[in-house]
């Protein structure tokens, strides 16, 4: 899982995952609001890859499009 986090540089703010620099932005709360963001969309990516049935249980879905 990815680690977050905002480190004051000058004037702006450097949004890191783990420890690599990615993205500089000018205020403390549009750094936060990022980290926000993406924290979500990783968890929702997250979800979407690892379904409740394996890939070679058949689904309803697929018996559905199999019936006559």
């Amino acid at each position: 899982m990815t680690s977050y986090s905002m480190i004051k540089v000058g004037n702006g703010y450097v949004v890191q995952a783990n420890d690599k620099c990615i993205l500089k932005v000018g205020s403390r709360r549009r750094a936060a609001q990022l980290i926000s963001e993406a924290t979500g969309l990783l968890n929702a990516l997250a979800a979407v890859e690892s379904p409740d049935i394996a890939p070679d249980e058949p689904s309803l879905a697929r018996e559905a499009l199999e019936l006559p």
